[in-house]
């Protein structure tokens, strides 16, 4: 898919995911350890680099893959249990979230006003909130209604019939929505019912996270658990005490009510914990299997990379623009790496059509703007 082309292309697509813009970095008077966001400067850069200069008059689309805003991480207190889902509690939660980030919120706006630019943004997991209509309708007249919301359950977006682009959270039992997850009160009122994983986040994760910031930010998880237990064994053991006393909570009847499961029940609990290890096969079946499309995007996993499962087919995860912590040696260098997937695209939906499709880092203004992946 790498090849050299001297003559412009005739549209970049930019994609970015699971940036997790929470209530800022101070909250209530004190620091958030809530807040996993803290690169305003370096993304306000970002969208001001690609809408000027050069980019200026170019045909430039920025999609952001899911989780651009953190909902769960909102440390509110006003609304309590299933209330904190309620259509007055997220409309709450988003205006926190938009003051705790304003240069972004407005240079994001400055970006969708200008001609040729154009910004989609898909729902993930953590945002799924915008699903709510007087969320929704917030959020949107913020941006003047110049910014395309993709719906929480669709089966992703094609930019261009060649290219598709997935959060990735539908795949997973503990992260998945569905059509009836928007439900309303007896007053009319719309809440969301959130899936198992999203209550574990705000019950169990926020919880720790609030007293060590970087609980859910190491990888590999069975990693973190082990070094944890000899060199924080007390906090690690409370995590995974709470981790149990809440699945059993919140799973064992569903589990108990399905009598035989699938592959039995440790092989049920193991399918709704291997949230992040997809096999190879899954990961890349639809870029296999359809042969119109030439690149397949997603995000939600926070690991970026690029790979190419075949000729002319290439498969983007666009990372994270969160600080990760790996104690995999091997991925030691992504700890702090604010990645993005751009594509250079000649000729579109055209039989002639090319795309030159590279996972980049964002380095910040300098003379060399990006380095590769």
């Amino acid at each position: 898919m790498r090849f050299i082309k001297k003559n412009s292309p005739d549209k970049i697509i930019l994609c970015i995911s699971d940036l997790h813009l929470g209530a800022g970095l101070f909250f209530g008077g004190k620091k958030n350890n809530l807040e996993d966001f803290h690169y305003d400067k370096e993304l306000v850069e970002f969208l001001d680099f690609y809408s000027s200069g050069k980019f200026l008059k170019k045909s430039v689309e920025l999609i952001i893959n899911g989780d651009f805003l953190d909902f769960l991480s909102v440390p509110y207190v006003k609304y309590f249990d299933d209330e904190f889902w309620s259509e007055d509690s997220s409309l709450e939660k988003l205006k926190i979230i938009i003051k705790g980030h304003k240069e972004v919120f407005d240079a994001l706006k400055k970006f969708s006003s200008i001609k040729n630019k154009k910004v989609t943004y898909l729902i993930g997991n953590h945002d799924a909130e915008l699903e709510i209509k007087k969320v929704r309708d917030y959020f949107l007249s913020y941006f003047d209604e110049k910014i395309e919301l993709i719906n929480l359950t669709s089966d992703g977006y094609q930019p261009l019939e060649s290219v598709m682009i997935n959060h990735g959270h539908q795949s997973e039992r503990a992260n998945s929505f569905n059509e009836s997850s928007i439900q309303k009160d007896h007053r009319g009122r719309e809440f969301l019912i959130p899936p198992w994983g999203s209550y574990f986040v705000s019950k169990v994760i926020n919880r720790f996270k609030s007293e060590s910031p970087h609980v859910n930010s190491v990888r590999p998880i069975k990693k973190f658990l082990i070094d944890g237990l000899i060199y924080d064994t007390m906090n690690t053991i409370r995590f995974i005490l709470a981790t149990t006393y809440y699945y059993l909570m919140v799973r064992f009847i569903y589990i108990f009510k399905q009598g035989k499961v699938k592959g039995g029940f440790l092989g049920f609990i193991k399918e709704e914990f291997d949230v992040f290890n997809a096999p190879e096969s899954l990961k890349y079946e639809s870029l296999i299997h359809d042969k119109s499309l030439k690149v397949y995007m997603q995000g939600h996993t926070h690991k970026p990379e690029i790979s190419y499962p075949r000729k002319d087919k290439v498969f983007i995860n666009t990372g994270t623009w969160t600080n990760m912590y790996q104690l995999d040696f091997g991925r030691a260098r992504e700890e702090e790496m604010l990645t993005f997937a751009k594509l250079e695209v000649y000729n579109p939906n055209n039989d002639n059509e090319k795309i030159n499709s590279n996972l980049l880092v964002w380095k910040g203004l300098n003379q060399n703007p990006f380095v590769d992946f």
